[in-house]
């Protein structure tokens, strides 16, 4: 049995729904409701496609390039803290975002289900979540299942997102981001830790 609580942080601080609600009224602000409420599903059918992709084949070809889990982890790790330290003190999720809304076309694919919701820490974490040697199948789709509460929470969130706009405005939304930016600083941290003694054969 997973831990349930633990896998949920992580999947939330990664793809940080709360984030992706300024990104989507940006996407979607000149769409009707219900071509929204179809954006929005489009998206997050994406994203889970895409994370699930990862999920099932992640490990299998970084096996087929020879590259050990533990060095994956350890380099994942160092892109997770890289990716955390972006949130904490650069451009927040919706500041940098909603840049890319004003650069190309406005689709449901590019940017909102990659790579606001289906991040590159996302893509890692769902890769470092399901490893063969650690988790059984049951456990691994226990952890799928826990990725795609996460998912139904930002679908929810895209389709409240007029009233969440409303009550926290993008400066709310930007403190949520760096907020699950701490968050995911100390998971890649502990990741980074794990790979190491993995790799080295590190016992306590």
């Amino acid at each position: 049995m997973i831990d349930l609580a633990a896998t949920f942080i992580t999947f939330f601080a990664v793809v940080d729904p709360i984030g992706t609600v300024p990104v989507f009224i940006a996407v979607t602000a000149q769409f009707e409701d219900s071509v929204r409420r179809r954006i929005a599903l489009t998206a997050t059918l994406a994203a889970a496609g895409i994370l699930l992709f990862f999920v099932v084949a992640g490990e299998l070809i970084l096996t087929a390039m020879s590259i050990p889990l533990p060095a994956f982890q350890i380099a994942g790790g160092i892109v997770l803290f890289i990716f955390a330290l972006q949130m904490i003190f650069g451009d927040s999720k919706p500041d940098e975002e909603i840049r890319l809304v004003n650069k190309q076309q406005e689709t449901a694919i590019f940017p909102l289900a990659v790579p606001s919701i289906a991040s590159p820490g996302a893509m890692l974490a769902a890769v470092l979540l399901t490893e063969n040697s650690k988790f059984s199948l049951a456990e691994q789709a226990q952890t799928f299942l826990v990725l795609l509460a996460v998912l139904l929470v930002a679908y929810v969130l895209m389709l409240l997102s007029g009233a969440i706009n409303r009550m926290i405005g993008r400066s709310g939304a930007s403190v949520v981001s760096r907020v699950m930016g701490l968050i995911l600083s100390s998971i890649a941290v502990a990741n980074f830790l794990a790979g190491i003694e993995l790799y080295f054969g590190i016992s306590h």
